[in-house]
Protein backbone atom coordinates (compact mmCIF):
# COMPACT_ATOMS: atom_id res chain seq x y z
CA UNK A 1 0.00 0.00 0.00
CA UNK A 2 1.48 3.33 -1.02
CA UNK A 3 1.54 6.51 1.00
CA UNK A 4 -0.82 8.19 -1.50
CA UNK A 5 -3.46 5.59 -0.79
CA UNK A 6 -3.08 6.04 2.95
CA UNK A 7 -3.69 9.75 2.89
CA UNK A 8 -7.36 9.72 1.87
CA UNK A 9 -8.12 6.96 4.38
CA UNK A 10 -6.33 8.83 7.18
CA UNK A 11 -8.15 12.00 6.24
CA UNK A 12 -11.51 10.20 6.36
CA UNK A 13 -10.63 8.62 9.70
CA UNK A 14 -9.55 12.00 11.00
CA UNK A 15 -12.82 13.59 9.89
CA UNK A 16 -14.79 10.75 11.50
CA UNK A 17 -12.88 11.14 14.75
CA UNK A 18 -13.45 14.89 14.71
CA UNK A 19 -17.16 14.36 14.08
CA UNK A 20 -17.49 11.82 16.92
CA UNK A 21 -15.49 14.00 19.30
CA UNK A 22 -17.72 16.98 18.46
CA UNK A 23 -20.87 14.90 18.79
CA UNK A 24 -19.69 13.50 22.11
CA UNK A 25 -18.82 16.96 23.42
CA UNK A 26 -22.21 18.32 22.34
CA UNK A 27 -24.04 15.42 24.00
CA UNK A 28 -21.95 15.85 27.14
CA UNK A 29 -22.82 19.53 27.30
CA UNK A 30 -26.53 18.78 26.92
CA UNK A 31 -26.47 16.25 29.73
CA UNK A 32 -23.76 17.48 32.04
CA UNK A 33 -24.05 21.26 31.77
CA UNK A 34 -27.35 21.44 33.70
CA UNK A 35 -25.86 19.21 36.38
CA UNK A 36 -22.80 21.42 36.63
CA UNK A 37 -25.05 24.47 36.83
CA UNK A 38 -27.12 22.76 39.51
CA UNK A 39 -23.97 22.23 41.55
CA UNK A 40 -23.56 26.02 41.63
CA UNK A 41 -27.01 26.48 43.20
CA UNK A 42 -27.04 25.47 46.83
CA UNK A 43 -30.53 25.12 48.23
CA UNK A 44 -31.29 25.76 51.88
CA UNK A 45 -30.97 22.07 52.66
CA UNK A 46 -27.54 22.00 50.96
CA UNK A 47 -26.36 24.93 53.05
CA UNK A 48 -27.72 23.35 56.23
CA UNK A 49 -25.85 20.12 55.45
CA UNK A 50 -22.69 22.01 54.52
CA UNK A 51 -22.73 23.56 58.01
CA UNK A 52 -23.12 20.07 59.49
CA UNK A 53 -26.61 20.79 60.89
CA UNK A 54 -25.01 22.71 63.76
CA UNK A 55 -28.12 24.64 64.77
CA UNK A 56 -30.32 21.53 64.81
CA UNK A 57 -28.03 19.26 66.81
CA UNK A 58 -29.61 17.98 69.99
CA UNK A 59 -33.09 19.05 68.85
CA UNK A 60 -36.19 17.04 68.09
CA UNK A 61 -37.29 18.06 64.60
CA UNK A 62 -40.68 18.13 62.91
CA UNK A 63 -40.31 18.42 59.14
CA UNK A 64 -42.98 20.06 56.95
CA UNK A 65 -42.30 18.71 53.48
CA UNK A 66 -43.42 16.68 50.50
CA UNK A 67 -41.81 15.03 47.47
CA UNK A 68 -40.34 18.37 46.36
CA UNK A 69 -38.17 18.51 49.48
CA UNK A 70 -34.88 17.37 47.95
CA UNK A 71 -31.35 18.75 47.81
CA UNK A 72 -29.56 19.87 44.64
CA UNK A 73 -28.54 16.24 43.95
CA UNK A 74 -32.06 14.86 44.31
CA UNK A 75 -31.67 13.38 47.81
CA UNK A 76 -34.76 13.64 50.01
CA UNK A 77 -34.61 16.11 52.89
CA UNK A 78 -36.37 13.45 54.97
CA UNK A 79 -33.49 11.03 54.46
CA UNK A 80 -30.87 13.74 54.93
CA UNK A 81 -32.26 14.75 58.33
CA UNK A 82 -32.76 11.13 59.38
CA UNK A 83 -29.04 10.54 58.85
CA UNK A 84 -27.87 13.89 60.22
CA UNK A 85 -25.58 13.34 63.22
CA UNK A 86 -27.03 14.68 66.44
CA UNK A 87 -30.41 15.50 64.85
CA UNK A 88 -33.55 13.63 65.88
CA UNK A 89 -36.27 13.68 63.21
CA UNK A 90 -39.44 12.75 65.06
CA UNK A 91 -42.40 13.70 62.83
CA UNK A 92 -43.43 14.67 59.32
CA UNK A 93 -46.11 17.21 58.40
CA UNK A 94 -47.79 17.08 54.99
CA UNK A 95 -49.48 19.97 53.11
CA UNK A 96 -52.22 19.72 50.47
CA UNK A 97 -51.62 16.69 48.20
CA UNK A 98 -49.84 14.86 51.06
CA UNK A 99 -46.24 14.13 51.96
CA UNK A 100 -45.70 12.33 48.66
CA UNK A 101 -47.76 14.73 46.53
CA UNK A 102 -50.12 12.03 45.28
CA UNK A 103 -53.49 13.35 46.44
CA UNK A 104 -55.75 15.44 44.18
CA UNK A 105 -56.33 19.14 44.73
CA UNK A 106 -58.84 19.71 47.48
CA UNK A 107 -58.81 16.05 48.57
CA UNK A 108 -58.91 15.33 52.31
CA UNK A 109 -55.51 14.00 53.42
CA UNK A 110 -55.54 11.84 56.58
CA UNK A 111 -52.74 11.62 59.11
CA UNK A 112 -50.85 8.33 59.00
CA UNK A 113 -47.63 6.46 59.70
CA UNK A 114 -45.04 6.79 56.94
CA UNK A 115 -44.19 3.36 55.54
CA UNK A 116 -40.71 4.53 54.48
CA UNK A 117 -39.53 5.95 57.80
CA UNK A 118 -42.00 4.70 60.39
CA UNK A 119 -42.52 8.31 61.49
CA UNK A 120 -45.93 9.81 62.24
CA UNK A 121 -47.25 11.97 59.40
CA UNK A 122 -49.53 14.78 60.53
CA UNK A 123 -51.84 16.10 57.84
CA UNK A 124 -52.13 19.87 57.46
CA UNK A 125 -54.87 19.41 54.88
CA UNK A 126 -57.39 17.39 56.83
CA UNK A 127 -59.33 18.29 59.99
CA UNK A 128 -56.87 21.17 60.51
CA UNK A 129 -54.67 23.33 58.32
CA UNK A 130 -52.50 24.35 61.24
CA UNK A 131 -50.37 22.15 63.52
CA UNK A 132 -52.19 21.55 66.79
CA UNK A 133 -50.52 21.65 70.23
CA UNK A 134 -50.93 17.87 70.36
CA UNK A 135 -49.02 17.47 67.08
CA UNK A 136 -46.21 19.68 68.39
CA UNK A 137 -45.68 17.86 71.70
CA UNK A 138 -42.06 16.81 72.09
CA UNK A 139 -40.89 18.92 69.10
CA UNK A 140 -38.21 21.57 69.56
CA UNK A 141 -38.13 22.97 66.03
CA UNK A 142 -40.26 22.90 62.88
CA UNK A 143 -38.35 22.83 59.59
CA UNK A 144 -40.10 23.82 56.35
CA UNK A 145 -38.79 22.52 53.01
CA UNK A 146 -41.36 22.65 50.20
CA UNK A 147 -41.10 23.91 46.64
CA UNK A 148 -43.98 26.20 45.66
CA UNK A 149 -44.83 27.88 42.35
CA UNK A 150 -44.80 31.60 43.21
CA UNK A 151 -48.59 32.06 42.99
CA UNK A 152 -50.76 33.20 45.92
CA UNK A 153 -53.58 30.67 45.38
CA UNK A 154 -51.21 27.71 45.87
CA UNK A 155 -51.84 26.55 49.44
CA UNK A 156 -48.27 25.62 50.40
CA UNK A 157 -47.55 29.23 51.39
CA UNK A 158 -50.69 29.25 53.55
CA UNK A 159 -49.34 26.14 55.30
CA UNK A 160 -46.02 27.96 55.77
CA UNK A 161 -47.56 30.92 57.61
CA UNK A 162 -50.02 28.96 59.72
CA UNK A 163 -47.28 26.55 60.81
CA UNK A 164 -45.16 29.56 61.77
CA UNK A 165 -48.05 30.85 63.85
CA UNK A 166 -48.42 27.47 65.58
CA UNK A 167 -44.69 27.40 66.32
CA UNK A 168 -44.86 30.91 67.78
CA UNK A 169 -47.77 29.98 70.01
CA UNK A 170 -45.99 26.80 71.15
CA UNK A 171 -42.69 28.60 71.79
CA UNK A 172 -40.69 26.43 69.38
CA UNK A 173 -38.21 27.46 66.71
CA UNK A 174 -39.00 27.61 63.00
CA UNK A 175 -36.56 27.07 60.12
CA UNK A 176 -37.22 27.69 56.43
CA UNK A 177 -34.87 25.94 54.01
CA UNK A 178 -35.04 28.34 51.10
CA UNK A 179 -35.83 27.42 47.49
CA UNK A 180 -36.17 29.26 44.15
CA UNK A 181 -39.28 31.02 42.96
CA UNK A 182 -39.79 29.24 39.61
CA UNK A 183 -41.44 32.35 38.08
CA UNK A 184 -38.27 34.28 39.07
CA UNK A 185 -37.96 36.76 41.91
CA UNK A 186 -38.72 39.90 39.93
CA UNK A 187 -42.23 39.06 38.71
CA UNK A 188 -44.89 40.94 40.72
CA UNK A 189 -48.30 40.86 39.05
CA UNK A 190 -52.04 40.81 39.49
CA UNK A 191 -54.57 41.83 42.08
CA UNK A 192 -53.92 42.29 45.78
CA UNK A 193 -55.91 40.33 48.34
CA UNK A 194 -59.18 41.81 49.55
CA UNK A 195 -59.19 40.97 53.31
CA UNK A 196 -62.88 40.02 53.05
CA UNK A 197 -61.81 37.07 50.89
CA UNK A 198 -58.94 35.86 53.00
CA UNK A 199 -59.03 32.07 53.20
CA UNK A 200 -56.67 29.12 53.25
CA UNK A 201 -56.55 29.45 49.44
CA UNK A 202 -55.41 33.09 49.68
CA UNK A 203 -54.04 33.87 53.16
CA UNK A 204 -51.58 36.73 52.72
CA UNK A 205 -51.80 40.36 51.67
CA UNK A 206 -49.67 39.89 48.59
CA UNK A 207 -50.34 40.08 44.83
CA UNK A 208 -51.43 37.03 42.90
CA UNK A 209 -47.81 36.68 41.69
CA UNK A 210 -45.58 37.95 44.47
CA UNK A 211 -41.93 37.50 43.43
CA UNK A 212 -40.58 36.12 46.72
CA UNK A 213 -38.85 32.92 47.75
CA UNK A 214 -40.36 30.89 50.63
CA UNK A 215 -37.75 32.33 52.99
CA UNK A 216 -38.42 35.91 51.94
CA UNK A 217 -42.17 35.41 52.26
CA UNK A 218 -41.73 33.82 55.69
CA UNK A 219 -39.83 36.90 56.86
CA UNK A 220 -42.59 39.15 55.54
CA UNK A 221 -45.30 37.07 57.23
CA UNK A 222 -43.43 37.11 60.54
CA UNK A 223 -42.75 40.85 60.55
CA UNK A 224 -45.97 42.22 59.03
CA UNK A 225 -48.44 43.41 61.64
CA UNK A 226 -51.52 41.26 62.01
CA UNK A 227 -50.65 38.61 59.46
CA UNK A 228 -50.25 35.90 62.10
CA UNK A 229 -51.14 35.95 65.79
CA UNK A 230 -47.66 35.21 67.07
CA UNK A 231 -44.39 34.95 65.17
CA UNK A 232 -41.86 32.25 66.08
CA UNK A 233 -38.11 32.53 66.47
CA UNK A 234 -37.48 32.35 62.74
CA UNK A 235 -34.33 31.25 60.93
CA UNK A 236 -34.01 31.38 57.14
CA UNK A 237 -31.35 29.12 55.65
CA UNK A 238 -30.70 30.97 52.37
CA UNK A 239 -29.64 29.61 49.00
CA UNK A 240 -26.25 30.27 47.49
CA UNK A 241 -25.88 31.07 43.79
CA UNK A 242 -29.50 31.94 43.06
CA UNK A 243 -30.44 35.36 41.67
CA UNK A 244 -33.81 37.02 41.21
CA UNK A 245 -33.72 36.92 37.41
CA UNK A 246 -33.50 33.11 37.32
CA UNK A 247 -36.35 30.97 36.08
CA UNK A 248 -36.35 27.34 37.18
CA UNK A 249 -34.67 26.20 33.95
CA UNK A 250 -31.80 28.58 34.67
CA UNK A 251 -30.96 26.76 37.90
CA UNK A 252 -30.28 23.35 36.33
CA UNK A 253 -32.11 21.79 39.29
CA UNK A 254 -34.39 18.77 39.04
CA UNK A 255 -38.10 19.63 38.98
CA UNK A 256 -40.32 17.39 41.08
CA UNK A 257 -44.05 17.88 40.37
CA UNK A 258 -45.35 20.14 43.12
CA UNK A 259 -48.84 18.65 42.69
CA UNK A 260 -50.49 16.23 40.25
CA UNK A 261 -51.35 18.99 37.75
CA UNK A 262 -48.01 20.84 37.90
CA UNK A 263 -45.84 18.19 36.21
CA UNK A 264 -43.19 20.62 34.88
CA UNK A 265 -41.76 23.99 35.82
CA UNK A 266 -43.33 25.40 32.64
CA UNK A 267 -46.74 24.49 34.07
CA UNK A 268 -46.15 26.96 36.89
CA UNK A 269 -46.38 29.77 34.32
CA UNK A 270 -49.41 28.16 32.66
CA UNK A 271 -51.18 27.92 36.01
CA UNK A 272 -51.14 31.69 36.46
CA UNK A 273 -52.49 32.25 32.95
CA UNK A 274 -55.39 29.78 32.96
CA UNK A 275 -55.85 28.51 36.51
CA UNK A 276 -58.81 30.85 37.10
CA UNK A 277 -60.82 29.04 34.42
CA UNK A 278 -61.18 25.97 36.64
CA UNK A 279 -63.09 27.95 39.27
CA UNK A 280 -64.92 30.17 36.76
CA UNK A 281 -66.35 27.10 35.05
CA UNK A 282 -67.61 26.81 31.52
CA UNK A 283 -64.20 26.56 29.82
CA UNK A 284 -61.63 23.75 29.88
CA UNK A 285 -58.06 24.70 30.86
CA UNK A 286 -56.50 21.34 30.06
CA UNK A 287 -56.89 19.79 33.50
CA UNK A 288 -57.99 16.25 32.72
CA UNK A 289 -55.81 16.15 29.62
CA UNK A 290 -52.04 15.86 29.06
CA UNK A 291 -51.57 19.64 28.94
CA UNK A 292 -52.86 20.94 32.28
CA UNK A 293 -53.21 24.75 32.24
CA UNK A 294 -51.39 25.04 28.88
CA UNK A 295 -54.57 25.17 26.79
CA UNK A 296 -58.04 26.66 26.97
CA UNK A 297 -61.11 25.82 24.97
CA UNK A 298 -64.73 24.79 24.68
CA UNK A 299 -66.70 22.38 22.50
CA UNK A 300 -68.37 25.31 20.72
CA UNK A 301 -65.16 27.19 19.90
CA UNK A 302 -63.47 27.32 16.53
CA UNK A 303 -59.81 26.65 17.32
CA UNK A 304 -58.53 28.71 14.40
CA UNK A 305 -60.81 31.67 15.05
CA UNK A 306 -59.90 31.77 18.76
CA UNK A 307 -56.20 31.45 18.00
CA UNK A 308 -56.36 34.22 15.40
CA UNK A 309 -58.12 36.44 17.94
CA UNK A 310 -55.27 36.05 20.45
CA UNK A 311 -52.58 36.36 17.81
CA UNK A 312 -54.03 39.73 16.77
CA UNK A 313 -53.72 40.96 20.37
CA UNK A 314 -49.91 40.81 19.95
CA UNK A 315 -49.37 39.94 23.61
CA UNK A 316 -45.60 40.26 24.21
CA UNK A 317 -43.68 37.03 24.79
CA UNK A 318 -46.45 34.69 23.64
CA UNK A 319 -47.37 32.47 20.72
CA UNK A 320 -50.76 30.81 20.25
CA UNK A 321 -51.55 27.68 18.27
CA UNK A 322 -54.91 26.00 17.51
CA UNK A 323 -55.52 22.75 19.38
CA UNK A 324 -58.24 20.11 19.60
CA UNK A 325 -58.24 17.56 22.41
CA UNK A 326 -60.43 15.22 24.46
CA UNK A 327 -59.97 15.20 28.27
CA UNK A 328 -59.67 11.81 29.98
CA UNK A 329 -61.29 12.93 33.23
CA UNK A 330 -62.75 15.91 35.12
CA UNK A 331 -65.69 18.08 34.00
CA UNK A 332 -65.08 17.87 30.25
CA UNK A 333 -64.28 14.14 30.15
CA UNK A 334 -64.84 12.62 26.69
CA UNK A 335 -65.81 15.92 25.03
CA UNK A 336 -64.07 17.27 21.95
CA UNK A 337 -62.56 20.59 23.04
CA UNK A 338 -61.52 23.19 20.46
CA UNK A 339 -59.22 25.91 21.60
CA UNK A 340 -55.78 27.41 21.84
CA UNK A 341 -52.44 26.31 23.24
CA UNK A 342 -50.16 28.89 24.86
CA UNK A 343 -46.42 29.03 24.21
CA UNK A 344 -44.05 31.42 25.94
CA UNK A 345 -41.46 32.78 23.54
CA UNK A 346 -39.98 35.36 25.92
CA UNK A 347 -40.85 34.92 29.58
CA UNK A 348 -39.41 38.27 30.57
CA UNK A 349 -41.80 40.10 28.25
CA UNK A 350 -45.04 38.32 29.11
CA UNK A 351 -47.17 39.50 32.03
CA UNK A 352 -48.93 36.32 33.14
CA UNK A 353 -51.75 37.98 35.08
CA UNK A 354 -52.48 40.39 32.24
CA UNK A 355 -52.66 37.37 29.94
CA UNK A 356 -55.04 35.68 32.40
CA UNK A 357 -57.39 38.66 32.18
CA UNK A 358 -57.33 38.60 28.38
CA UNK A 359 -58.22 34.89 28.43
CA UNK A 360 -60.99 35.39 30.98
CA UNK A 361 -62.43 38.32 29.05
CA UNK A 362 -62.42 36.55 25.69
CA UNK A 363 -63.88 33.30 26.99
CA UNK A 364 -66.47 35.01 29.20
CA UNK A 365 -67.83 36.89 26.19
CA UNK A 366 -67.61 33.91 23.81
CA UNK A 367 -70.95 32.55 22.52
CA UNK A 368 -72.04 29.31 24.19
CA UNK A 369 -69.98 29.79 27.37
CA UNK A 370 -71.71 29.94 30.75
CA UNK A 371 -69.20 31.16 33.30
CA UNK A 372 -69.63 31.77 37.06
CA UNK A 373 -72.47 29.30 37.47
CA UNK A 374 -72.20 27.27 40.67
CA UNK A 375 -71.50 23.60 39.96
CA UNK A 376 -73.17 20.77 41.86
CA UNK A 377 -69.97 20.05 43.81
CA UNK A 378 -69.21 23.73 44.45
CA UNK A 379 -65.80 23.47 42.77
CA UNK A 380 -66.71 26.25 40.35
CA UNK A 381 -68.93 29.31 40.53
CA UNK A 382 -68.81 32.85 41.95
CA UNK A 383 -67.72 31.87 45.46
CA UNK A 384 -65.01 29.44 44.31
CA UNK A 385 -63.68 31.96 41.79
CA UNK A 386 -63.60 34.85 44.25
CA UNK A 387 -61.69 32.81 46.84
CA UNK A 388 -59.04 31.80 44.31
CA UNK A 389 -58.80 35.38 43.01
CA UNK A 390 -58.73 36.71 46.58
CA UNK A 391 -61.34 39.31 45.65
CA UNK A 392 -64.71 39.63 43.93
CA UNK A 393 -63.52 42.70 42.00
CA UNK A 394 -62.20 40.67 39.06
CA UNK A 395 -65.44 38.73 38.56
CA UNK A 396 -67.62 41.82 38.98
CA UNK A 397 -65.51 43.77 36.51
CA UNK A 398 -65.95 41.04 33.90
CA UNK A 399 -69.68 40.86 34.52
CA UNK A 400 -69.97 44.68 34.22
CA UNK A 401 -68.25 44.56 30.85
CA UNK A 402 -65.03 46.32 31.88
CA UNK A 403 -62.19 45.90 29.40
CA UNK A 404 -58.95 44.07 30.18
CA UNK A 405 -57.10 47.39 30.19
CA UNK A 406 -59.49 48.82 32.78
CA UNK A 407 -59.10 45.76 35.00
CA UNK A 408 -55.31 45.73 34.73
CA UNK A 409 -55.08 49.47 35.45
CA UNK A 410 -57.02 48.98 38.68
CA UNK A 411 -54.21 46.80 40.08
CA UNK A 412 -51.31 49.16 39.59
CA UNK A 413 -51.40 51.22 42.79
CA UNK A 414 -51.56 48.06 44.90
CA UNK A 415 -48.64 46.51 43.02
CA UNK A 416 -46.52 49.65 43.45
CA UNK A 417 -47.19 49.68 47.19
CA UNK A 418 -46.33 46.00 47.50
CA UNK A 419 -43.03 46.39 45.65
CA UNK A 420 -42.00 48.95 48.26
CA UNK A 421 -43.33 46.87 51.16
CA UNK A 422 -41.39 43.74 50.15
CA UNK A 423 -37.98 45.42 49.84
CA UNK A 424 -36.84 44.90 53.46
CA UNK A 425 -37.35 41.14 53.08
CA UNK A 426 -35.39 40.54 49.87
CA UNK A 427 -32.42 38.24 50.49
CA UNK A 428 -31.05 38.09 46.95
CA UNK A 429 -30.88 41.69 45.78
CA UNK A 430 -33.38 43.47 43.55
CA UNK A 431 -33.63 44.16 39.83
Amino acid sequence: MTLDRLRPTSYIQSRHMTFFRTAFLFAWLLIAAPLLHAANIKLGIDVLEEHQFDQLKGLRVGLITNATGIDSHGVSTVDILRRAPGVKLVALFGPEHGVYGSDWAGAYVPSSIDAHTGLPVYSLYGPTNKPTPEMLKGIDVLVYDIQDIGCRSYTFISTLGLAMEAAGEAGIKFYVLDRPNPLNGNRVEGMMLDPQFRSFTCEWNIPYVYGLTPGELASMIAQSKGWIKKAPQLTIVPMVGWSRSMYWEDTGLVWVPTSPHIPTSETALDYVATGFLGEAGGVCNGVGYTLPFAVFGHSSFNSFTMTDQFTRLQIPGTLFQPVTFKPFYQVFKGQIINGTQIYFTDRDKVNLCNLAVQILYSTYHAPGVKMFETSADGDSGPSAFDHVAGTDALRLALQKGETPDQIITSWQSGLAAFREARRPYLLYGEH
